[in-house]
């Protein structure tokens, strides 16, 4: 269903310092619009972020990602099952393993549906998620807000990314105003119309750029041979920081879509 670059180890575990905690009040709002809250399934869950976030609001998670080291450094949680789900696996069973058909109250895809395969993942989403009081919420983030002088550095690193990434990667970095989400409206951002939201996060300047060690089009570059985070910029980020054992408070630009059947 996704097609993501394998993350070392190290790679994996610098994404879990950097990732976000997404806002409580996003659950709360999405658990608003589902008539029922018995089963919510968290797709391309990562380290299980979203589905912690869920799990306050339903009976059961399920949460899925093709990443065997991704889910090894998820938090458990009693509501919450993790499963591994290869690209190998096939529709009915991953179907079977959600619950069945019309089985699920809440879909939710972080930072993740850009990987999907979306002509296969929406025919899946249309057989589980319920017909009635179902929906279905996606949201990624592509910009971090930090200070004037940290910014300027970071958007050219950012800008030097251009070359490496992919049109999957391009997704993400427009906020998925290009991607398809054909599904019916509910005011919480719509295909084309994407809601832009802030997440705010603290970061220590190691925390900071461990958090672009791990990204993508960086790890995508130096598959190439290209080192775009030099040691140069690194010393420059440090500068800009000021005092690097200093936690700043920072923000992630994200975005939004939300619909049902």
């Amino acid at each position: 269903m996704a097609q993501m670059a394998t993350l070392t180890e190290k790679q994996a575990n610098e994404y879990l310092n950097a990732r976000p905690t997404y806002p409580t009040i996003w659950y709360k709002v999405l658990a608003g619009r589902t008539s029922n809250h018995k089963v919510a399934w968290d797709v391309g869950t990562g380290n299980g972020q979203a589905a912690l976030g869920v799990a306050d609001y339903y009976e059961k998670v399920v949460a899925t990602d093709i990443n065997e080291k991704q889910i090894s450094l998820a938090k458990p949680h009693p509501k919450v099952t993790y499963l591994h789900t290869p690209a190998s696996m096939s529709d009915d069973d991953l179907v079977a393993k959600l619950g069945g058909e019309n089985s699920i109250d809440l879909i939710v895809a972080a930072q993740s549906l850009h990987y999907f395969d979306l002509k296969r993942f929406y025919a899946i989403v249309r057989r589980v998620l319920r017909k009635e009081g179902g929906i279905i919420a996606v949201w990624v983030y592509n910009d971090l807000v930090v200070t004037p002088k940290v910014d300027a550095i970071m958007k050219r690193l950012v800008d030097s990314t251009k070359p490496y990434r992919t049109p999957t990667m391009n997704l993400a970095f427009d906020g998925y105003k290009a991607i398809e989400f054909p599904f019916k409206n509910i005011r919480l951002g719509t295909q084309g119309r994407p809601k832009a939201l802030e997440i705010p996060h603290k970061l220590s300047l190691d925390g900071y750029l461990g958090f672009f060690k791990s990204w993508q089009p960086l790890v995508k570059a130096k598959e190439q041979g290209a080192e775009l985070l030099k040691p140069s910029m690194i010393n420059e980020f440090k500068e800009a920081w000021g005092d690097q054992n200093q936690v700043k408070d920072v923000a992630y630009r994200a975005f939004m879509l939300a619909g049902k059947l």
